[in-house]
């Protein structure tokens, strides 16, 4: 459940904050009409994007299960590509973010553009929806229980949109690069579990060999306990894991950890321009 109410929180809060701004800007400027018009098309991308992931579900579980576990592999490996470009981005623009979304909103009301409001909203949340769909469906693809995995993304999005209401309503204030970072930590985690879960179907898959054991944490990974639920659940560990599935891990969990947990280089301040001195 907590790998996918950190998916359903970072992506929908992400989508609620660019949501937010230009509903709060629309509403400033009294444009009740193009405020609807936002409200119509992030319905319809919410939609959409549901039912795409539906259709994926629904074409996977028909497939035969060696096909099966070939589509699993390609589907982690989006998602992973997916978290890891998110990361990446959050990681360079979560401190400025808020003031380059006013900005391109103040930019496009000053233009009278009222449209490109309502397609940016649109666009931000059918790319989140997306990605959500993408890596939601490789979580559920591991998880052995997907009602805890849906349960936990509904928990993760509502909150996202109660604290995405309440910072357009200016009754709540976070520090979205903190946040962004400890988020970031938990999806590296959770996509560094996708890795070595995609070698695993791979291998079930017909398309690598399966190489020899690594390690054996039956200890630790007992199906059925709460242990087990959180390490194969958040970090992707099997009882019996290969060297591939353990290096995969390593390899993918150790350079993005340290990517996100480095500090952010801090802009240099403008120059002021000098002030003239008096003449004697």
């Amino acid at each position: 459940m907590l790998p996918t109410f950190v998916i359903g929180l970072r992506e929908g809060l992400e989508a609620a904050l660019i949501v937010g701004i230009i509903a709060s800007f629309l509403g400033q400027q009294g444009r009740r009409d193009a405020l609807r018009k936002v409200w119509l098309g992030v319905g319809i991308a919410v939609a959409i994007c549901v039912a795409v992931a539906v259709a994926l579900q629904a074409y996977s579980s028909d497939l035969p299960q060696r096909q099966q576990e070939q589509l699993e592999t390609v589907v982690g490996a989006i998602a992973v590509l997916m978290v890891s470009y998110m990361v990446v981005w959050m990681k360079r623009h979560s401190r400025d973010l808020r003031k380059d979304l006013e900005g391109a909103a103040g930019q496009a009301l000053a233009t009278g553009s009222a449209s490109a409001l309502i397609t940016m909203a649109f666009l931000a949340v059918l790319r989140e929806g997306f990605e959500t769909s993408v890596f939601l469906l490789a979580t559920f693809n591991e998880s052995s229980n997907p009602w805890y995995g849906g349960t936990g993304a509904a928990l993760g999005i509502l909150v996202a949109a109660a604290i995405g209401y309440g910072i357009y309503r200016g009754g709540i204030r976070i520090n979205l690069s903190r946040f962004f970072r400890l988020t970031g930590l938990v999806l590296v985690l959770v996509a560094a579990g996708l890795v070595a879960t995609a070698l695993m179907t791979a291998y079930e898959g017909g398309w690598l060999d399966q190489g020899s054991q690594a390690l054996d944490l039956s200890w630790l990974v007992r199906p059925g306990t709460p242990v087990s639920s959180v390490v194969t659940g958040v970090l992707g560990i099997q009882p019996y894991p290969n060297w591939a599935m353990v290096t995969g891990w390593l390899v993918y969990a150790v350079p993005m950890t340290a990517i996100v947990l480095w500090p952010a280089r801090r802009k240099a301040p403008a120059a002021q321009p000098r002030t003239a001195q008096a003449v004697h």
